[in-house]
């Protein structure tokens, strides 16, 4: 399908945002406004607006309506030391005003209608570190209403909270130290920039930010890195008002689970993506990731709580209601990746008030939101087990009995690469000397391959649910990873293995190890557990399959983090698919792709969309260092 607005320069190009204050209908007369309040439109995570002004007739139609730079692309011309990876912010949009955060930790307020720039404030963090784990990024920031002029709030890269003025852009002199709280203070260790940083927008429920962290994912020593422990902090001025451990300490529930008192020393178990709340009840929900290091565990023997689960907490003290752990004793850095989703489901008619957890190894985890027990049966399932020294894995890991999977797991005859026989053998011969198996099959001196890889599965960019349904769409993909363990060299390291860097498989003749799809959308109504479909996501590298002599596989999907934006018709995921960036429209009941619409710079935040003035839009973040962009499309 051709780019339309050829004639605008540069600007072949569509970016979607979802504008979604749930429970708003469309039969509303005249709406005239759809706000889009929180990363992911309303606290619940939907990622959902109810409209549908942009439909199944009308959606080839979209073009672009305003192109907005980001003050970073100044700022990569005018100095070297300035240097950023993807765009990946998603804005929030309150009462005509989108806000949004730049990679290099600059925070603007845009008009909605236009694209005009209202005001830009730059908290500077790229000049004092970049981001612990990659290049300079970052995914959006919160809005709070004070009764007045509303305050911005920013969790920069360089571990520093800010809160802003929503109409000048100001710092509020009345929050913390005029305007700031050093986030890296207060974890009882020492943290410095670096390690320890944010990326995520924090949340706001019932007048607390909740914040979580960013920590480095490469420490060599113990004691290396700060704990994740997630703080609330009074939205109107600052002051602490709790803490929670993510690692109990001495006398609080779990702290046996950390064996040889190694809770005194571990860090990391930090909650570095975005996070859900229940305005009704409260309870803000927490998806924690792994302890250091990732891949050895032989320094912290025993469960690990609270790493690698989802915990509840009361928002107004910071007390935990429930938690249920996703991973025990984690091996595989299968951190939660994403906010979990709130959608009231009906279970062989019993009201329930869920929350869905996806995961990077593939799985949804649905649990009653008020009490954390499983709406299915959630069984502890045998696993393979450590062969390296000082290593003790979990016997068991929870497997949910409904839903089924949304993303193959493990290495084996079902998911190795078969497009032919001389394929599969070469395969087969470049994978010989190596460990893989069944899911969580654990690291090893020999190495092994972790399927689904620890980029995900499920990632950062997370899952839509639509309220009135109850039916879960997810975007994921295949990938996976390879880690070998090796024993450091004398004061490299005081853990007793860390990961050989050197250590990769590549497939054969550049193809994947496992069979397509690549990439892939699932829906799954969440009232039944049943998988309603599942479509590749992308036509990925299809051309060069047939270039090798191979029947046409058809589309293959294309890797990469790809968000879901869902409106009342239509289900919008943007991707790079190969070389091509593109915007596509699902039909929400078949997967059926309805449109497509090439894009000039890649797209890499999640898109949302809004209403203003009686017209739909949808927006998205796209490009990376030294172009980013955000782009509006609507109807003519």
């Amino acid at each position: 399908m051709p780019c339309r607005n050829s004639w605008l320069p540069g600007l072949c190009t569509l970016t979607f945002s979802v504008v979604a204050v749930v429970g708003a209908s469309a039969q509303d007369a005249p709406l005239r406004q759809q706000d889009w309040r929180f990363y992911g439109s309303d606290a619940a995570s939907s990622k959902y607006v109810p409209l549908a002004g942009i439909n199944a007739d009308n959606v080839s139609e979209l073009e672009v309506a305003w192109v907005w730079d980001t003050p970073d692309n100044a700022i990569f011309r005018q100095d070297d030391r300035a240097s950023a990876g993807e765009y990946k912010s998603t804005p929030i949009m309150v009462d005509g005003v989108l806000y949004v955060s730049t990679s290099l930790g600059q925070v603007a307020a845009i008009d909605a209608a236009t694209g005009a720039q209202r005001w830009v404030f730059d908290t500077g963090s790229w000049q004092r570190g970049r981001h612990p784990n990659f290049n300079n990024n970052h995914r959006g920031v919160s809005w709070w209403d004070d009764g007045g002029d509303g305050r911005i709030f920013m969790a920069a890269n360089d571990g520093l909270l800010w809160s802003l003025n929503a109409r000048t852009g100001q710092p509020d002199q009345s929050f913390g130290d005029e305007g700031i709280i050093d986030l890296k203070q207060g974890l009882g260790r020492d943290t410095r920039i670096g390690l320890y940083g944010s990326i995520s927008p924090p949340l706001i429920i019932n007048g607390m930010v909740v914040v979580g962290s960013s920590i480095s994912d490469g420490p060599l020593f113990q004691d290396q890195l700060p704990p994740g422990h997630v703080r609330g902090f009074d939205a109107r001025t600052g002051e602490q008002r709790w803490i929670f451990h993510t690692i109990p300490q001495a006398g609080e529930p779990g702290v046996e689970t950390w064996e040889n008192e190694a809770w005194r020393t571990a860090g990391a178990t930090n909650v570095w993506t975005t996070m859900s709340a229940d305005p009704d009840t409260g309870y803000v929900y927490l998806p924690t990731s792994t302890p250091n290091n990732d891949w050895y565990g032989g320094h912290r023997l025993g469960d690990n709580l609270h790493a690698e689960s989802l915990v509840a907490l009361d928002s107004a003290s910071g007390e935990m209601v429930w938690h249920f752990q996703v991973v025990r004793h984690g091996l595989w850095d299968y951190d939660l990746p994403a906010a979990p989703n709130l959608v009231d489901i009906t279970v062989a008619g019993r009201d329930i008030k869920a929350v869905a957890q996806v995961t990077k190894q593939g799985f949804v985890f649905v649990l009653d939101r008020l009490t954390g027990e499983p709406v299915w049966p959630i069984e502890d399932r045998p696993v393979p087990q450590s062969t390296v020294p000082g290593e003790r894995s979990s016997p068991t890991q929870p497997f949910p009995t409904r839903p089924a999977p949304f993303e193959p797991q493990g290495i084996s005859d079902a998911t190795l690469i078969d497009f032919t026989p001389a394929l599969r053998a070469q395969a087969l011969d470049l994978i010989a000397d190596v460990d893989y198996g069944p899911l969580y099959t654990p690291p090893s001196e020999r190495g092994v391959i972790i399927f689904p890889g620890y980029s995900g599965g499920a990632t950062w960019t997370g899952a839509a649910t639509d309220p009135e349904t109850g039916i879960m769409y997810i975007p994921s993909f295949s990938v996976p990873r390879f880690v070998r363990l090796r024993k450091p060299e004398p004061g490299e390291s005081d853990f007793g293995y860390i990961r050989d860097r050197s250590f990769s498989i590549e497939g054969p003749q550049g193809l994947p190890l496992i069979k397509p799809p690549y990439a892939r959308i699932t829906a799954i109504d969440l009232n039944t557990g049943e998988h309603r479909w599942m479509v590749p996501h992308g036509e990925g590298i299809r051309q060069r399959i047939i270039d090798l002599g191979i029947d046409d596989p058809g589309p293959v999907g294309s890797f990469g983090r790809h968000g879901p934006l869902l409106t009342r018709s239509l289900l919008f995921v943007a991707q790079l698919d190969g070389s091509r960036p593109v915007l596509r429209s699902y039909d929400k009941t078949s997967g059926e792709v309805l449109s497509e619409l090439d894009l000039p710079l890649p797209p890499m935040g999640t898109p949302m969309s809004y209403m203003v003035d009686g017209k739909q839009y949808i927006v998205m973040a796209v490009g990376a260092g030294p172009v980013t962009r955000l782009m509006a499309v609507s109807l003519p």
